[in-house]
Parts: structure tokens; C-alpha cells; sequence
């Protein structure tokens, strides 16, 4: 038999691998310097074009500010500005969200600072996410530097006088439908998020804080289970794996395996499943904390391994060492009908890998789908050797 030979495929050069460099805001900072100018815009009767936000993490940024305007007059007088959001080389489904502030005084009422969710920003309805059911869906860490900002630049408007301060997102509703919201119970829009205010490129940052929100919802509705998967594809696999589970037990982590696992441990959850195909599944049997492709090549060897150990013929052992995807390796193995042992084996060593990586008091299941996500092989925590 000739030995087989992968698909040429380019490697990736340098310049590829570092591509996406330029690091955004979140959705959180551009609200705190919308209401930063607006805020400014009270005192000083004109909103400014730009404006020096404090981020969460202690550094000062300049925002630009547009429609900006100040309306009324005395204690009728109200503020409006919008900060364009820009989030960098990040692929985040909230880039250019117009997110916008308006600011009007609450005559008698000193120092108080009432903060709420206009158009576009999402309301909470489950339990599980830090903050009351009812409540906008604007996270605490953005909640405080909104305020600390307002104060920044208000303290004189204060002395005699509260803010209501109103943030909207005029296509929130629109975005939340490419975002995890729908499932953690947000509904109308987007949520107002971020840690630091920083988006790093190709971190998905605000991917990642929605996955530990959904496992800290899993955490409440459903009390002791959570299954993970990487995509679409692989949640539907496993809701009909797993159709006796609630809804809310199904968390697609993406590529953020180590939240997700960290967030499930965090939170007690007794009994973990991940459900995916084969190229997740090589890279969590890698040990990788992200699975992103940008990150880390695929492992060839433990795939060469996994095909030896099915029995493969040596030429398409050493096919499947030089070629550049898992794909390759699952669908020359499905033409020889090795499927289910090729996905055993990598099953297996996805399971233990994670296991060793986020050791804690929790039954592991591992189900491997196709790529059309169709059941293959489903591995218990007791099989792994």
C-alpha cells in the first residue's frame, strides 16, 4: 500500500499567527466615559468631543465622544453622548455598538446616583449572575466605574442634587442575539460587561465572562450538572445525548476551557460533560487552557498515536504525524471504519487530561459527535485509564 499523503497545506507564517494586536474597550468603559462626558455636559453646559475615562484597572483613557448635547434648562436640564465602541482586533459581537448615556439631575435627592438599562440593554431574569432578577443587566465592576467617573467630574452637581443616569444601546437587542445572553436569561439586550475595560485581541474576553455567568446559572437552576460544548453543532449533539437535563445545564464554553472547568469546580457542580469533535477534543487532551487555533498547533503526534493504537496501517500513522488538522486524521480513519475507537482513544485522553488539569470532586463524561454532529462515542470517567 503507497503511503498516503495529507493535503499540502501553507504553515502559518509568523505575521499570521500574530495577527489581531490591537486590544479594544468593553462595552463597561465606553459607558463609564459616555457618562463621564455627559456628566460634563451638565456642569458645563456642552458635551465634550472627547473625554478622559479611568478604566477599571487604574489607567487613564481618552474616549471620542459624538451627539453629544445638553438639553432644558435649571433642574429640568438633561444630558446626552454616545462612545462608538471599538474592540480593537477582537472578534466581539458588540463591536461599534453605539453605547449611549443620558444624564438628567433628580432635584432634592444629594449625592444619589441612580443607575438603569435603557433600549438595547439586556434584563435580568435568572438568578445566578451577581445581580437581582429585574435588575439591568450592567455588571458590577462597570456599575463602579460608572459611578466613581459620574463623581469624577459631578462632585459640584452632587453637593444639591442626584443623576439618573440612563445607558442604551440603540441595536443591543439586535447584537444579544449573537451573544450568550438568550440563555443566561438576559433578555432585550446586550449585558454591559468588563473586568478591566480592556478587550485583548482574540481573548473574547466578554465570551469568557458569559461562560462563567451560564455555569453560575447551571449552578442555580440546575443544581449539580453542567455540559459543556465547543459550538452549535456540539450543543444539539448533546441535548439529544442528555435530553432528561434543563436547558440551562448546557454551557457552549467555546474555546475556554479553563474558565469554563474553573467556574463548574467553583460552583460545586458534581457531574461535568463535554461534548465535541475531534479537533476540540485533540486540543483538550493537549491540556490547553484556550483551544483557539491561534494558540497552539494541533498535537500530531498524540493524533498518530491515537490512530496506532486503532490499528491504523504505518503509512496513514505517518500521514496523519505530517498533516495539519484532526479532520484529516477522523475522516481517513472513518474510510477504513475506525471511527468509534480513533474517537475512544482521543476521547479517552481528552478526559484524562482534563481531569489532571482540574482536579476536583466531580464524575467527568466525554461525547464525541461527527462533524455533521452526530453521536460517535460517548467515554465515562471510569474507562479512562
Amino acid at each position: 500500500m503507497a503511503e498516503e499523503t495529507p493535503p499540502v497545506r501553507p504553515r502559518r507564517s509568523e505575521a499570521q499567527r500574530h495577527r489581531g494586536a490591537r486590544s479594544g474597550f468593553t462595552t463597561g468603559a465606553c459607558a463609564a466615559a459616555a457618562a463621564r462626558a455627559a456628566a460634563i455636559g451638565l456642569l458645563d453646559g456642552g458635551v465634550p468631543e472627547s473625554v478622559l475615562c479611568r478604566l477599571p484597572n487604574g489607567n487613564d483613557v481618552r474616549f471620542a465622544v459624538t451627539d453629544g448635547r445638553v438639553e432644558g434648562s435649571g433642574a429640568t436640564r438633561a444630558s446626552h453622548a454616545v462612545v462608538v465602541k471599538d474592540a480593537g482586533d477582537d472578534p466581539d459581537a458588540t463591536n461599534g455598538a453605539r453605547v449611549t448615556v443620558d444624564v438628567r439631575l433628580i432635584p432634592a435627592a444629594a449625592g444619589d446616583i441612580v443607575l438603569r438599562g435603557g433600549v438595547g440593554v439586556g434584563e435580568v431574569t435568572l438568578e445566578g449572575l451577581g445581580l437581582a432578577v429585574g435588575e439591568a443587566a450592567i455588571n458590577p465592576v462597570p456599575r463602579r466605574n460608572i459611578r466613581e467617573n459620574v463623581r469624577a467630574v459631578g462632585a459640584s452637581l452632587l453637593e444639591r442634587n442626584g443623576l439618573d443616569i440612563a445607558v442604551s444601546v440603540p441595536d443591543g437587542e439586535e447584537m444579544a442575539k449573537r451573544t450568550l445572553n438568550p440563555r443566561l436569561g438576559i433578555v432585550g439586550g446586550i449585558s454591559i460587561l468588563g473586568t478591566t475595560g480592556i478587550v485583548r485581541p482574540y481573548s473574547t474576553a466578554a465570551f469568557r465572562a458569559s461562560v462563567v455567568q451560564a455555569v453560575s446559572v447551571a449552578a442555580r437552576r440546575a443544581a449539580s450538572s453542567v455540559v459543556f460544548t465547543t459550538g452549535g453543532r456540539s450543543e444539539r449533539f448533546a441535548m439529544g445525548e442528555l435530553s432528561g437535563l434543563d436547558a440551562a445545564c448546557f454551557v457552549q464554553m467555546g474555546d475556554f476551557v479553563k474558565a469554563a472547568f474553573s467556574a463548574a469546580i467553583k460552583k460545586g457542580l458534581r457531574r461535568i460533560y463535554v461534548g465535541a469533535m475531534a479537533g476540540k477534543l485533540t486540543k483538550m487532551a493537549q491540556g490547553l487552557a484556550v483551544t483557539h487555533a491561534w494558540r497552539a498547533e494541533i498535537d500530531r503526534e498524540l493524533l498518530a498515536a491515537c490512530a496506532r493504537e486503532t490499528g491504523a496501517p504505518p503509512d496513514l500513522v505517518a500521514a496523519i504525524r505530517a498533516a495539519e488538522t484532526a479532520r484529516f486524521a477522523a475522516e481517513r480513519l472513518s474510510a477504513l471504519g475506525l471511527t468509534v475507537e480513533f474517537h475512544r482513544a482521543l476521547a479517552k485522553r481528552a478526559l484524562r487530561s482534563l481531569k489532571e488539569n482540574y482536579p476536583g470532586d466531580y464524575r467527568l463524561t466525554v461525547m464525541a459527535c461527527d462533524f455533521d454532529g452526530k453521536r460517535i462515542v460517548r467515554v465515562e470517567e471510569g474507562e479512562a485509564p
